[in-house]
């Protein structure tokens, strides 16, 4: 089996380690736009090698690509729907958890045409909450709400803004921009990002704020007929009033301005502002994350919960962002190597969610390396 890894950041280099965990003997390919970062990450893997890339260079990342039985595509969101298209166009089945702002389902017919199976957006959320929405749904005759919330954050507040950067800073400042997409009144409708903010008390953790981020992706689609649904991120509470400050005041925004003549992107210098102040390893991380789905079985109201605390791995020094984005999406992709996800096509992980044994075997995956998911009935 030989899969090339695109993106070495946080979540790439454990996606890649992980892999191999899942299927042992596989030649694995770090790959990087920095070499440096991409000969770091295949240090730490047995065998392993390491290319650069450059995803502007769509025929370089096509030629990158060819030859490999699969691709794990890590890359910012900006990035990954190229990476995704040369994928397919290469032949190469992919799994992919770069949450670009493009509907990867656009690339279905292609994909289908090429024999390859795509499963976009298969990280913690987009991904694992999808899958327990569609494990939720599969065990409901008829599904009226689904709820999803969820946060990567520090152990404790840390200043100025409660939260320390655990993975892609530009694709965080895109959930603080980004319009959502819910589900209201049976319709898919637009809110502003950062809106709907409600606080809620989470188990272990304490209270948390929440607010509308545009996580729902495939599943808007996946469910039709539903009532209400939506995701909300969750965060220390005052998060959200100092992070509109900041997003009013300009920084978020794509539109250049001069500085000693040279044009300077703010969202980027944003991003490379907060990755240096608040990508603080030494301190802790937790997920949080509760799923809801409900609605009528055999006449019934009923509902599911699931929740899911996992806490950062201080031996292994591997965040618990990365872990419950990074496992997932290993043993998701280790399931397709293996043939396990024989359909072709672009496959949202909810899809994979209405297939119990599927689930449940991702599942007990994942509680082998102790991130364990509590379900309740109501």
């Amino acid at each position: 089996m030989k899969i090339i890894v695109l993106g070495c950041g946080k979540i790439g280099a454990v996606m890649g380690r992980e892999f191999v965990r899942c299927i042992p003997g596989s030649k694995v390919t770090m790959a990087d736009i920095d070499e440096a970062r991409a000969r770091e990450a295949a240090s730490h893997i047995p065998g392993a090698g390491w290319t650069t890339i450059d995803t502007a260079d769509y025929q370089s990342l096509l030629g990158k690509i060819r030859g490999h039985d699969l691709t794990l595509g890590a890359l910012p969101g900006d990035y990954g729907y190229a990476a995704l298209k040369a994928s397919v166009e290469a032949g190469v089945d992919m799994l992919d958890v770069s949450f670009s702002p493009e509907d990867p389902s656009q690339l279905d017919g292609a994909a289908r045409e090429r024999g390859v199976t795509v499963v976009p957006d298969c990280g913690v959320a987009p991904g694992l909450s999808n899958i327990l929405v569609g494990y939720g749904a599969s065990r409901l005759d008829e599904v009226e709400k689904a709820h999803v919330m969820v946060g990567g954050i520090p152990e404790e507040p840390v200043p100025p803004l409660g939260y320390t950067v655990t993975w892609s800073a530009e694709g965080l400042i895109d959930e603080y921009v980004r319009d959502v997409r819910i589900v209201e009144g049976g319709e898919v409708v637009e809110v502003p990002a950062l809106s709907g903010v409600e606080e809620i008390e989470f188990p272990g953790v304490g209270t948390l704020e929440a607010f509308y981020t545009d996580g729902l992706r495939t599943l808007a689609k996946s469910l039709p007929g539903v009532e209400e649904m939506w995701e909300k991120t969750l965060r220390y509470p005052g998060h959200v009033e100092k992070v509109r400050l900041l997003r009013d005041l300009g920084f978020f925004s794509d539109d250049p301005v001069t500085v000693k003549g040279k044009p300077v992107s703010p969202r980027l210098a944003t991003a490379r502002l907060l990755e240096r102040s608040l990508w603080m390893p030494e301190v802790g991380d937790l997920l949080a994350m509760q799923i809801t789905v409900k609605g009528k079985a055999a006449g019934e109201e009923r509902g599911y919960v699931f929740r899911v605390l996992d806490r950062y791995d201080h031996e292994g020094k591997v965040s618990a962002m990365a872990r419950t984005t990074g496992y997932t999406a290993a043993i998701v992709a280790g399931m397709l190597a293996e043939g396990k996800i024989g359909e072709k096509g672009v496959i949202p992980p909810e899809r994979l969610g209405m297939d119990q044994g599927f689930t449940e075997a991702l599942l007990s995956e994942l509680k082998k390396r102790d991130i364990v998911i509590e379900e309740s009935l109501f």
